[in-house]
């Protein structure tokens, strides 16, 4: 095997384990709060019914797999800062950032109403406590608005894209990003295609990532507000 696909196959495996072990996870959560009656949409608010576990579970699994992406940035050559970021294009990168977060906020506004289906026997969520915000923070708006960026982005289009071509490889990425956020009812895949969007455009992570990040963030504080 020549050290492209080899490349390729490291950054899949990365994702892939990333994938199954959190959507896994999230399964479990959701069936097993399961009675008679539910339907789907029931089903799916049970998966982050315990916030401190699933934040717990998100930001370990993600920091787990993250060493062995920079290692294969490392290992190769690339400088996983300037795949982030450069500074002679920092503006540009912030600002397409921005028009990305807008469109993808757009996108969750709309999601919501699939929310619309639940029936009294779905979860209902309570205030949550600070401790549990700021976790809601680490996991959502920096564990996964920047690392899963670099696993689900980067790695298809540094590595998996010279084998299979870019775009195949980051919708290849793009459909197990959706996997893992299967409970939100296909807005990861939209996301997803939006940050595939901002990254080609500028050619850096930065712009997917305050995307990402940034949509994260207003689903917590807007589950502050409904909670309230």
């Amino acid at each position: 095997m020549d050290t492209k696909k080899a490349n390729a196959t490291r950054a899949i495996t990365i994702t892939t384990v990333l994938t199954l072990f959190v959507t896994g996870f999230e399964i479990f959560m959701a069936y097993s709060h399961y009675r008679q009656g539910m339907n789907f949409i029931d089903i799916c608010s049970y998966v982050t019914s315990n916030s401190y576990f699933y934040y717990l579970i998100l930001i370990a699994a993600n920091m787990i797999l993250l060493p062995g992406a920079v290692m294969l940035f490392r290992e190769n050559g690339f400088s996983l800062k300037d795949e982030i970021f450069e500074k002679g294009t920092l503006r540009q990168d912030i600002l397409t950032g921005i028009v990305a977060l807008a469109l993808a906020g757009a996108g969750a506004l709309l999601s919501t109403f699939a929310y619309m289906g639940q029936s009294d026997m779905a979860f209902k969520a309570s205030r949550p406590s600070a401790g549990i915000t700021a976790m809601g923070v680490i996991a959502l708006v920096l564990v996964s608005g920047i690392v899963k960026e670099i696993l689900f982005r980067g790695l298809a289009k540094v590595f998996c894209g010279p084998v299979m071509g870019e775009m195949c490889a980051m919708m290849l990425f793009n459909v197990m990003f959706t996997m893992l956020d299967w409970y939100n009812f296909g807005f990861s895949f939209v996301l997803g295609l939006i940050c595939i969007w901002a990254y080609k455009r500028t050619g850096h992570l930065l712009a997917p990532m305050i995307a990402h990040g940034g949509v994260n963030l207003g689903a917590l504080i807007y589950g502050l507000i409904v909670t309230g």
